[in-house]
């Protein structure tokens, strides 16, 4: 038996974690101690470093300085998950493989009791079949793979052959049956319906270990995080001290963030204030303290020294003045940065769309759909209903087998899940460029959008992460100003404060917008009119 097999419940630590990539720190000193039965939720805009740590504290990448000490009995599970040369069947094998060894250890051991060492692996064995439920695993695996839609897999099927998304559910499937001591997830809730969101978060509850988990699913932190770790809290931090974490929901947390930042600006134009009023006392000292005075009479030795005594005073002033706005400037919090916003209109133009029988076979069956001038639609339904099909036919990238679809529209952008650009080695800037050509460019610059930090203009497209990939497609539709815009689940991989601020715009559009999505905080403000593909498309 493995020692991974008997290793008990046990914290996660890291002390001390710096990792940098080129001229830029990602994490500086990173301390974090997770006990079992903490679900934590790692928040932070794009690039504050959320999969750089799970990525460290899986033991996927180093550190540049700084320790990590998990437990044996880990899973790990990317934001996009490798496509090796496993199969379907063999994935999900190997995740049952540990849980049916120690029910057959147990068995074993059952037959020798008498023998004192064997009780104690008995004792170690049981305690660590319970805790991972040994004995309802087969169940488990069938129900999770049902849920998540990947129990119909062809169990021969090479994983390297699989989408994106079909990928990310059989992980994250054989993850949730495996039931390990550390769970570290990267947005787990990307590509799940409504079904498997409410399976992951009942999991995750349930599980006794230790649970990290970077999201930006506002629902999903509410069910699962008891903790919060903010890796873009600011300098005072979550506690006014320049403490990461936070104990509460991220509802509250909201609140607590909002007035920590509010008092970094309070306490920075204070500083700032302080220090104005200083150098001008310093800069007043040096010109005018005794400035001209002579002796006060023909006393030689008096005047020289009364003189001695005004310079010394003077160097006293000038001294204790530079001292104290020495102190003040050494101690002054940084300014504030400006966050991403986003607040440039989505659309141009309104459009009108109009569809009668359409069909796309094995996708999509939709019998009608009419979106008027301005309308702002919003597209739900389980993962395989046809919601991104239907997406395709409206932008005119997919041809349908049966049925009309009129789109009055001059422009239309459609933002994928999962987009791609011709040339990984281009930077974000020169694709926006060429996407977008040249007069558009310079009307509306990349940076004017708010959706892509100034430093990753530079960066080429294959070194963007996920999220910032996702943003610079947003910004390419929105820059050309589009009648129609076609967005798929637009929230995913976006910042909590950029997915509050891409809602108002929404909202705000003055053009029409089709929206598909499985957020459910963004379902549950919306305004308008919804289809629901799931009950044959209606309205």
């Amino acid at each position: 038996m493995s020692s991974a097999l008997i290793t008990g419940l046990e914290p996660v630590v890291a002390h001390g974690l710096v990792r940098t990539f080129g001229a830029r720190r990602v994490l500086d000193g990173i301390d974090l101690t997770v006990a079992p039965g903490t679900h934590l939720g790692l928040i932070g805009e794009n690039g504050t470093g959320k999969s750089t740590l799970l990525r460290l504290l899986a033991g996927a990448d180093r550190p540049d300085a700084g320790s990590v000490r998990v437990p044996a009995d880990l899973v790990y599970l990317p934001q996009e998950p490798a496509a090796d040369a496993s199969t379907v069947g063999r994935m999900l094998d190997d995740a049952l493989r540990p849980l049916h060894d120690a029910v057959a250890r147990l068995e074993e051991l059952a037959e020798r009791m008498a023998d004192e060492d064997v009780s104690v692996e008995y004792d170690a064995v049981l305690a660590w079949a319970v805790t991972h439920d040994a004995w309802d695993a087969d169940r488990r695996a069938e129900v999770t793979a049902a849920t998540l839609g990947v129990a119909d897999l062809d169990r021969d099927r090479p994983v390297a052959t699989l989408s994106g998304g079909q990928r990310t559910r059989l992980a994250l499937a054989a993850a949730l049956v495996r039931r390990p001591a550390v769970l570290l997830l990267d947005e787990p809730t990307n590509h799940l319906d409504e079904t498997a969101l409410d399976l992951l978060e009942r999991s995750l509850v349930e599980l006794p270990g230790v649970v990290v988990a970077a999201s930006h699913d506002r629902t999903f932190l509410d069910r699962v995080a008891t903790e919060l770790f903010d890796l873009d809290a600011g300098v005072l931090g979550t506690d006014g001290r320049g403490g990461h974490r936070f104990g509460g929901s991220f509802t509250a947390y909201l609140a607590a963030q909002a007035d920590s930042r509010r008092r970094w600006e309070e306490t920075f134009a204070a500083q700032q204030e302080e220090i104005a009023a200083l150098r001008e006392r310093t800069h007043v000292d040096l010109r005018s303290v005794a400035a001209g005075r002579g002796p006060s009479d023909n006393d030689k030795f008096i005047t020289k020294f009364k003189g001695a005594g005004v310079e010394r005073a003077r160097a006293r002033r000038v001294h204790d003045a530079e001292r104290r706005l020495e102190v003040a400037e050494r101690e002054a919090l940084p300014k504030p940065p400006e966050p991403l916003r986003f607040d440039a209109p989505l659309t141009g133009g309104a459009a009108t769309v109009s569809v009668r029988g359409l069909r796309v076979d094995g996708r999509l069956d939709l019998p009608r759909l009419d979106v008027g001038d301005g309308e702002k639609l919003l597209v739900t339904g389980p993962n395989g209903t046809g919601k991104s099909t239907l997406l395709d036919v409206l932008a005119g990238e997919l041809v349908p087998d049966a049925g009309s679809v009129a789109v009055g529209a001059r422009r239309v952008a459609l933002v994928r899940q999962d987009p791609s650009f011709a040339r990984d080695d281009l930077s974000a800037r020169e694709t926006f460029a060429e996407a977008v050509g040249a007069e558009v460019a310079e009307a509306v610059p990349l940076r004017s959008l708010g959706l892509l930090h100034p430093r990753d203009h530079g960066t080429a497209v294959g070194a963007l992460s996920v999220g910032q990939r996702r943003r610079l497609s947003l910004a390419i539709a929105v820059a050309v100003r589009p009648d129609l815009l076609l967005l798929d689940e637009p929230t995913n991989h976006l910042s909590l404060r950029l997915a509050g601020e891409l809602e108002s715009a929404v909202a705000a559009a003055t053009g029409t917008v089709v929206v598909t999505s499985h957020d459910r905080w963004l379902r549950s403000r919306w305004a308008g009119p919804t289809l629901d593909l799931s009950v044959g498309g209606a309205v």
